[in-house]
């Protein structure tokens, strides 16, 4: 290259240097919008401020509200094409967002290290992936766990399961806490929804199948083998009768059957833990759910509380992509956050919290740690006339299983024609 062109080069790509800088010091308004309490609208806030230290010429333009009014007023932004530049996501509607165009996808800004994900585990993105490509990042994580009271297991001289561990081996702890002890070895109400998908997740299926027409399991032993075994553990007393669990129905945590130590197991969400501890006055164990066998896929899974995404509306998705990362990576910010979301997804935001915590939280934060490692993807959202078959099949036909007016077989016949005659409706 001859000398003038050497300067002509150098000189443009100090323009374009300068081009950079000029464009990233120009003045910024970034809309995020959330839902939540006072309590989260505080510490984001506060949170807010440490982002616009960091980039002192975006200002950020805060726009909370409780959940009853955030979904109608979004929708209203986006029929006007006036969404914010990043909004709070659920699970529950994100698959929708993402059909209707209404939500950027954000790889092309992990690709760039835009937003850092180099640290985050596949299971944690997972619940914001759909067609393979990631449309929002998961602001906290909760698992469903088997809670353990080591009190009692020392008691009885029994061994808390380690991390693997079958539904037989858990049926057989059930039955020897209480010929031990006497008193229930888990607590009531495991014929639950999520208890079964647990079950036919790791059977290697879900719920529905994947145009949600039907239910997405052929067979119906996977649901009569379920009841079996709940079945047997209430006949022996190992468990709790359904007469224990409608009695029970209206009580709150702190009347938990591991609560009161008249059972020594139970299941919970996993940030149900603080709760529970502060209850009982003293220290419970968060552990994984049974599994099948060796071979089987697992029935953890991590579900995000909520997520951030940036929609396809914004102004600056750029910027957006900044500040989903500062709220994901920032440990300063989360200092502030607290977990107030859920746990953390980043590994280092969670060991930086850990001394911060009380000893329930750090409970909750050592088992999604395990949990991220023993977990499969999330299932889909459930589909429009799901809590209709929860409540007006599932759960009556369960209950009749469970008084024993009806065999297993027969519930399981019933369930799959009432539940696809909805789903067919809708």
């Amino acid at each position: 290259m001859s000398k003038m062109g050497r300067i002509l080069a150098l000189t443009l790509i100090a323009l374009m240097a300068l081009s950079i800088v000029g464009h990233a010091a120009d003045p910024i308004e970034l809309r995020v919008a959330w839902w939540g309490s006072q309590n989260r609208h505080d510490r984001t806030l506060e949170a807010i401020k440490l982002f616009e230290e960091k980039y002192p010429h975006i200002t950020v333009l805060p726009e909370y509200s409780g959940w009853a009014d955030y979904w109608p007023l979004l929708t209203t932004q986006a029929a006007g094409r006036n969404l914010p530049d990043v909004m709070q996501q659920d699970y529950a509607y994100l698959g929708e967002w993402v059909k209707r165009g209404l939500l950027m996808p954000l790889d092309g800004f992990a690709a760039s290290g835009l937003l850092d994900l180099s640290t985050i585990a596949d299971a944690q993105l997972s619940g914001g992936m759909i067609d393979g490509k990631i449309y929002a990042i998961s602001l906290g994580t909760n698992s469903l766990a088997m809670v353990f009271d080591p009190e009692l297991f020392e008691k009885a001289g029994v061994e808390i399961p380690d991390t693997w561990y079958t539904w037989d081996e858990w049926v057989a702890l059930c039955h020897e806490i209480h010929d031990k002890l006497g008193i229930f070895g888990a607590g009531g109400n495991f014929q639950n929804e999520h208890i079964f998908k647990t079950w036919l997740k790791e059977h290697g299926v879900w719920l529905y199948n994947e145009d949600q027409t039907a239910l997405g399991y052929e067979d119906d032993q996977l649901y009569v083998e379920f009841f079996k075994m709940l079945l047997g553990l209430q006949k022996s007393g190992a468990m709790p009768t359904l007469e224990w669990d409608v009695a029970r129905a209206a009580l709150g945590l702190e009347d938990a059957l591991i609560v009161s130590q008249q059972s020594a197991m139970d299941f919970a969400w996993s940030n149900m833990i603080v709760a529970l501890v502060s209850a009982a006055g003293r220290p419970l164990k968060l552990g994984l759910m049974p599994q099948l066998g060796p071979n089987s896929v697992p029935g953890n899974y991590l579900k995000p509380a909520m997520f951030f995404s940036i929609t396809s509306q914004a102004k600056h998705p750029e910027e957006a992509a900044l500040f989903i990362d500062f709220i994901t990576n920032s440990i300063e910010a989360n200092e502030i956050l607290m977990a107030e979301r859920g746990v953390p997804i980043a590994p280092a935001v969670r060991e930086a919290l850990l001394p911060m915590l009380s000893e329930a939280q750090q409970e909750m934060f050592r088992y999604i740690d395990v949990a991220e490692k023993h977990s499969s993807p999330i299932d889909p959202p459930d589909p429009p006339g799901h809590n209709n078959i929860m409540q007006n099949v599932y759960d009556q036909l369960a209950e009749q299983v469970l008084y024993e007016y009806i065999s297993p077989e027969q519930a399981a016949k019933e369930f799959r024609r009432q539940a696809e005659e909805i789903l067919r409706s809708n």
